[in-house]
């Protein structure tokens, strides 16, 4: 650390200026190791606080809890409409699956309801040609 006290001018109090060529010491206070926010846009990214100012440190480290948190809430937000994607597709394809259902559950009753006239149908013609049975055989007889 380099210090240097001077005097502006003979009416004006010495002023002193301390500074360090050791970049990481000047924001051991404020964050250690500096946080990235790749995905923060440019304008919304913290700036580096300054060292000697105590609330110059309290909002970088607020503004960088709050870019953290930025961050984890874009993420989720991401996370979700890959979700939801994810879900519309399950809902699209459920809806198709139910709409062939219910074709084939018509299917079925139409198929059905053929079915028992067919039975109908043929229960009466085993009953008529059980009746010309009988009427053949009693001609046949009597002759």
């Amino acid at each position: 650390m380099i210090t240097s006290t001077r005097r502006v001018s003979a009416d004006k109090p010495e002023v002193q200026i301390a500074f360090s060529l050791d970049k990481t010491s000047e924001l051991k206070d404020a964050e250690d190791p500096l946080p990235s926010f790749p995905d923060l846009e440019q304008r919304l990214q913290p700036v580096l606080p300054c060292r000697s100012l105590k609330e110059s440190i309290e909002v970088y480290k607020n503004h960088c809890k709050m870019a953290k948190e930025f961050n984890q809430v874009k993420h989720e937000i991401a996370r979700l409409d890959d979700r939801k994607r994810e879900l519309m597709s399950e809902l699209l394809e459920d809806e198709k699956v139910s709409m062939e259902f219910a074709r084939l559950e018509e299917e079925y009753r139409i198929l059905t309801e053929e079915n028992q006239n067919l039975i109908t149908v043929h229960s009466q013609c085993t009953q008529q040609l059980e009746t010309l049975r009988v009427i053949s055989q009693k001609r046949q007889g009597s002759s």
